[in-house]
């Protein structure tokens, strides 16, 4: 083959490439992660509490059908045979698990990584 036939034959086998490649359309995003939350199933709601504990202060209740953000979570008091407790994500208040249903991975507090919501000294101690 001659120089001229191989570099047309190259420009030939570049174009389909590229022609095939802008055919298929733009490249699929990866799916976004879903943040995890929950919604308060208890009838009479969930208590808002300061530690993961029953014998921790209340902050404030929230009624049943609340939807809630999940920050992280923790194995602390037994509630109903259940330790798992969820800090909320937009606070520093904690709600115990067995009246909350989730919606996402919620991950566990020790493997999250720090922020201005944890430089509150009770929100440091439950953390561990």
């Amino acid at each position: 083959m001659t120089p001229t036939l191989v570099a047309r034959s190259v420009a030939v086998s570049v174009a389909a490439l590229t022609g095939a490649l802008l055919a298929s359309g733009p490249a699929e995003s990866a799916p976004v992660p879903v943040k995890p939350n929950g919604t308060v199933q208890n009838p009479t709601g969930v208590n808002e509490r300061v530690y993961p504990s029953t014998d921790s202060s209340v902050r404030g209740t929230l009624v049943r059908g609340t939807r809630i953000g999940l920050r992280c979570k923790v194995r602390a008091q037994a509630i109903a045979g259940n330790s798992v407790w969820y800090q909320l994500r937009d606070r520093a208040t904690w709600v115990s698990s067995v009246y909350v249903s989730n919606v996402g991975n919620v991950p566990v507090c020790k493997d999250m990584q720090r922020s201005a919501l944890d430089d509150a000294p009770t929100t440091r101690a439950a953390m561990g």
